[in-house]
């Protein structure tokens, strides 16, 4: 993929917020979307998808890195867009990093803004989960 053809962050949450419009979240009503770059640069999608029992909901981003799994693909950028929280961009869970980290890496960009519109935010899973476990793949 040419350097010209890759999306700019702010087109990648463009992306993401496409994908809110699927979102399943009766219960919390928090609703977001997300997509994964992929090494070869296709974005694979992925929203939020409740359940009764919290416990067996899956955050937006964890449905985008595991559907790229499923396709065979390689994360290079995790992308979430998402109501604020406490004034505030939200930024993946603990759990969605911890899963970004082991398919991606510590150097993923992760890339965020919020549901509507105005800016985006870039960060590493490294910085945003410092002291995760290293792991070899």
């Amino acid at each position: 993929m040419s350097p010209a053809a890759i999306p700019s962050d702010v087109e990648l949450v463009a992306a993401a917020r496409a994908n809110i419009a699927r979102a399943y979240s009766p219960y919390s009503k928090f609703k977001t979307g997300a997509v994964v770059v992929t090494d070869e640069g296709a974005l694979v999608d992925g929203t939020i998808v409740e359940n009764v029992s919290l416990g067996l909901a899956m955050c937006a981003e964890r449905v985008a890195l595991f559907n790229a799994v499923t396709a065979g693909a390689r994360p290079s950028a995790l992308v979430l867009a998402a109501p604020d929280t406490a004034g505030s961009v939200t930024w993946p869970c603990g759990a969605c990093l911890q899963v970004a980290l082991e398919l991606g890496g510590p150097d993923l960009a992760v890339v965020v803004g919020d549901a509507h519109d105005g800016p985006a935010h870039r960060a590493v899973v490294a910085d945003l989960l410092p002291r995760g476990p290293r792991v070899e793949r």
